[in-house]
């Protein structure tokens, strides 16, 4: 039997995993990044092709743990699953975590959505000298399962025949029935028989989420003639004892399934694996690894390769073979008039936008996208956001958000964006600031590293500076906000050589999507120099920002750094490379503290208009301009004794 239909096919499972990695292989290539209606959340979209005669639309939803959703990506991936109409859904796990994931795939076979487990990284846990019996696990959960190796697209062809069995519906599934506590299953039994309308998902699957205190359900159910005996029913069931009892219950039968059925155990974990877990998760040991991670990665690999000799090489070669010829071909047509400047000269678009977005900026964000694909998939990231939970929490944060936190590092826009995987609206909030104001992005980081990092003394007053800034501007928002504090829960996934071709993948997709974002405002921020130039307004800006600059102990010209901060960090960072000559080391110090703590730049700004709204973004803005001079007033006073 064929079709023409376009089956819909949704990739659903918690963080690491590797459901993109599934839906590359799947889908060949990533085709479309779109925002879910009414959210911030996005989700990717991609086609395939099946034989003749099988489209696919394949959709890699946000990350997510169980229909009992927290984070408004949870409620996103969610509402895929039940409003989205899906004609199979893949649950894609990490075949070693399989008894903690596998209560999630109950939940959707109990909930009736045509459901296939894929048990991805099936080699890992091969490796662990572990197995599972496919066959069984299939007959006891009634649906298919397939073993996948994503990265290396073994197992592909098997779930690709399996997607067209179930989207035609020839595979006949076995449904499967979890006995709950007898109190949950009599409410089951009086909700179910209270629901009349027609639902995507089984009642049973509605009833239990009711229970739960499911708020998107609760109000699904709402326009039902009989919500009010509803609700009833449900005043009387503690919804937090509800919860924890069906996921126990849940929890309990994978384990059943597991123990009875599923793994065969051979040898014993190895227990190199198990060191390293050790030494990673350790509060002291683990501080140790991270400097040292940090150290090799952001010092020596960002900072000494990307920003002192690869950008060396860049900016030398744009100099000597492209600047001259530009200033050259723009002489001859404009000779020296006001448009030669909009285009060569000091400030052209391809003599300063261009040279500063592919010699500068380009090489260091770059280095730095391959050094987080790295972290992220080796594993160790979540490792090192379990680790600074502890300190974390002190200032009102949890772990998770770490992972904004060091991508700011790469990109404070792309950050500002993932902040919204955070669990409560109040640490979305303090990460967002912290971001604006401690976390310089790798162009800047680069740059700082590339100038001071001769100095080890210069170096270190900068990174203190830093944290001790982060950290009192932290407990300060952990006291002045108002809110729940959050709880941090993250799988971990198993410590694994990272795949070159998901590291190439990963820095080619984020870097694509940098430079399409950076490009266009790096040639807007040239044409507004020019414009500025040419009517003093940038030169009455410069002068004003002279004025803290010359109370901080630096140049007046360094007003023009502040200023090209403003339209990019980055930008900023490359005009002060330019500058360096012009710097005592006490003044390279200053300047760099000055620069990371300074405003936002134009994008990162209207990406924090567009997550926290205007209020939350003007007194953000409002706040990191004064702090950012103060701060280095007030260091250089510090440092002027000892340092020149």
């Amino acid at each position: 039997m064929t079709g023409t239909k376009r089956y819909k096919i949704l990739l659903v499972g918690s963080p690491n995993v590797g459901k993109s990695t599934i839906f590359y292989t799947l889908t060949g290539r990533y085709t479309n990044v779109s925002n879910y209606p009414g959210t911030t959340v996005t989700f990717t979209e991609g086609s395939a092709k099946i034989g003749e005669h099988h489209n696919l639309l394949v959709i890699d939803t946000p990350g997510i743990y169980n229909l009992q959703t927290i984070t408004e990506e949870e409620e996103v991936a969610k509402k895929l699953i039940i409003e989205g109409s899906p004609d199979v859904v893949l649950h894609i796990i990490d075949a070693k975590n399989i008894e903690r994931m596998l209560p999630f795939t109950l939940q959707l076979i109990e909930a009736k959505i045509p459901t296939i487990l894929v048990l991805n990284m099936i080699d890992e846990l091969k490796k662990s000298n572990m197995d599972i019996q496919i066959s069984h696990l299939e007959h006891d959960l009634g649906i298919p399962v397939v073993e996948t190796i994503g990265i290396k697209n073994i197992g592909i062809k098997n779930l690709r025949a399996r997607i067209i069995s179930v989207a035609e519906k020839r595979y006949k599934f076995s449904p499967i029935h979890i006995k709950y506590p007898e109190y949950i299953e009599q409410n089951i039994i009086k909700i179910s028989q209270l629901l009349h309308n027609k639902y995507t998902i089984s009642k049973r699957a509605i009833a239990l989420l009711a229970m739960s205190g499911d708020a998107s359900i609760i109000k699904l159910i709402r326009n039902e003639n009989f919500f009010k005996e509803i609700s009833e029913i449900l005043k009387n069931i503690p919804p937090l004892k509800a919860r924890l009892d069906i996921e126990n219950t849940r929890f309990n039968y994978s384990t059943k399934l597991i123990k009875e059925h599923l793994l065969v155990k051979t040898k014993r974990e190895e227990k190199l694996t198990r060191f390293i877990d050790n030494i990673t998760l350790n509060p002291f040991t683990g501080l140790l690894f991270a400097f040292l991670i940090l150290y090799i990665g952001l010092y020596k690999f960002v900072g000494q390769f990307g920003a002192s000799f690869l950008v060396d090489v860049l900016e030398t070669f744009y100099e000597k073979q492209i600047t001259i010829h530009i200033n050259n071909f723009f002489h001859n047509i404009f000779n020296t008039n006001i448009f030669f400047d909009l285009f060569a000269g000091d400030y052209g678009i391809f003599t300063l936008a261009l040279r500063y977005a592919l010699a500068i900026v380009l090489p260091i964000v770059a280095i730095f996208f391959s050094f987080f694909a790295l972290l992220e998939d080796s594993g160790y990231l979540v490792r090192l956001s379990i680790m600074l939970d502890k300190f974390l929490k002190k200032i009102g944060l949890s772990g998770r958000s770490v992972i904004p936190l060091v991508l700011g590092l790469g990109c404070g826009t792309m950050a500002t964006i993932v902040t919204r995987t955070l669990e409560t609206i109040r640490e979305r909030y303090m990460v967002t600031f912290l971001l604006a104001l401690t976390i310089p992005c790798s162009a800047q980081l680069g740059v700082i590293l590339a100038l001071l990092g001769t100095s080890f003394t210069a170096l270190s007053i900068w990174l203190i500076t830093l944290i001790c800034i982060f950290a009192i501007s932290g407990a300060i928002l952990n006291k002045a906000l108002k809110g729940e504090q959050p709880v941090f829960f993250m799988e971990v996934p198993p410590l694994r050589i990272p795949s070159l071709k998901n590291i190439t993948l990963k820095t080619y997709e984020r870097l694509r999507w940098y430079f399409v974002e950076v490009l266009p405002i790096f040639i807007f921020a040239s044409v507004l120099i020019w414009v500025g130039r040419i009517t003093y307004i940038f030169d009455f800006l410069s002068y004003i920002l002279s004025y803290p600059a010359k109370w901080a102990g630096l140049p007046t010209k360094t007003g023009e750094i502040f200023l090209y901060g403003f339209f990019r960090r980055d930008f900023g960072a490359a005009g002060l490379y330019d500058m360096r000559d012009l710097f005592t080391v006490r003044q390279l110090i200053v300047t760099s503290v000055i620069l990371t703590l300074f405003v936002p730049c134009i994008a990162q700004f209207l990406i924090m208009v567009k997550e926290r709204g205007h209020k939350a973004a003007f007194y953000i803005f409002l706040t990191v301009v004064p702090a950012a001079f103060i701060i280095g007033i007030l260091l250089n006073l510090i440092l002027t004794p000892f340092i020149e």
